[in-house]
């Protein structure tokens, strides 16, 4: 299999740039203008940016670590007895933590897919209609990992404010106000989930069709993941060269159209099919954490397709919280 490295692979530069999002935040213009059109030019190819530059992890000012220590967290958190794990199971609410075998992101698509290697930390917020505030749950955090909820907190906050970066960039490119889209994310409905992707030392050989994570793409406006290479990582379909290893640079985030935000610009931009592999057995020992920020728009915002020339296919308006829950249902197993 390929290496993740950038050095020989093509697709790094020309189908998933890196983009520095740092004359976003400068008085001038045309850079501003040149920025937006990169990322639009992206955005229409494979639906995948890396991106860097002021603000992005690792190097949040102050806290250069922070993605970093997340993961110590969630390690620890991942590694206690099933028993313990057990009371902080996934309520309704979609908060709290997965067991293996109770996703299969590739039943999305349609088809009986056999469930993804992983497990999974979860929570949301959720606009709270009678009160005005915003909900972050789950409720009951782990007493065992104590580090984990501020250390979570401050990470949401801070790719909440990168995600509406890049959709102020996102509407500048479509020569739309700058507030667009942001508009509708005051109140957002976003999803945060730390996946562990154990080793096959400890999942066992996966079965004919089994993943990390099976084929799929995101349900919501964007994504933004701060991954770990490795040799059971993640790979990009493209149109031209099918499955390809995802590239990966120290210092950038990936980020990712959702089918939500495809919808809205009427297929302009594309809504990037991924997967992530089977734990490799060449690498028995190998377990990889990802930090997956999922955007979402306020769940009472009517999603409907931008119209020609920006768009180029019209689709149905939506609800943006039903199709993300009708979305979101498909996946989960029962046992």
């Amino acid at each position: 299999m390929a290496s993740d490295s950038m050095a020989s692979d093509p697709m790094a530069s020309d189908r998933v740039p890196v983009v520095d999002l740092s004359p976003w935040h400068s008085s001038d213009s045309t850079a501003r203008r040149q920025l937006a059109d990169r990322v639009d030019r992206a955005l229409q190819s494979t639906g995948f940016l890396l991106v860097a530059g002021e603000g992005i992890t690792p190097g949040l000012p102050g806290l250069p670590d922070l993605p970093d220590r997340v993961r110590a967290a969630a390690h620890d958190f991942f590694h206690l007895p099933p028993a313990v794990k057990e009371r902080y199971v996934q309520n309704a609410g979609r908060r709290g933590w997965i067991g293996r075998e109770r996703v299969a992101a590739a039943r999305s698509e349609g088809g009986d897919t056999p469930p993804d290697l992983l497990e999974v930390w979860s929570c949301t917020a959720g606009s709270a209609a009678r009160s005005g505030g915003v909900e972050k749950l789950p409720r009951h955090w782990p007493d065992e990992v104590p580090a984990l909820l501020p250390l979570v907190t401050e990470y949401t906050e801070r790719m909440r404010v990168l995600a509406d970066t890049v959709l102020e960039i996102m509407a500048t490119a479509l020569g739309l106000p700058v507030d667009f889209l942001t508009r509708h994310t005051v109140r957002p409905h976003w999803d945060f989930t730390i996946n562990w992707y154990p080793p096959v030392d400890e999942t066992g050989p996966a079965a004919p069709g089994q993943f990390r994570v099976g084929p799929h793409t995101d349900f919501g406006l964007i994504t933004i993941l701060d991954r770990q290479p490795g040799k059971g990582g993640l790979q990009i379909h493209d149109d031209e060269e099918g499955w390809r290893d995802a590239p990966h640079r120290p210092g950038t985030v990936t980020l990712n159209i959702g089918d939500l935000m495809a919808r809205w610009s009427g297929d302009r931009w594309r809504s990037g099919r991924h997967r992530v592999l089977p734990p490799p057995s060449e690498a028995p020992q190998e377990e990889l954490i990802s930090l997956v920020y999922f955007h979402a728009c306020a769940p009472e915002t009517s999603i409907a397709s931008l119209p020609a020339p920006l768009g180029r296919r019209s689709y149905a308006p939506v609800l943006a919280g039903e199709y993300f829950r009708s979305r979101l249902e498909s996946i989960h197993t029962t046992k």
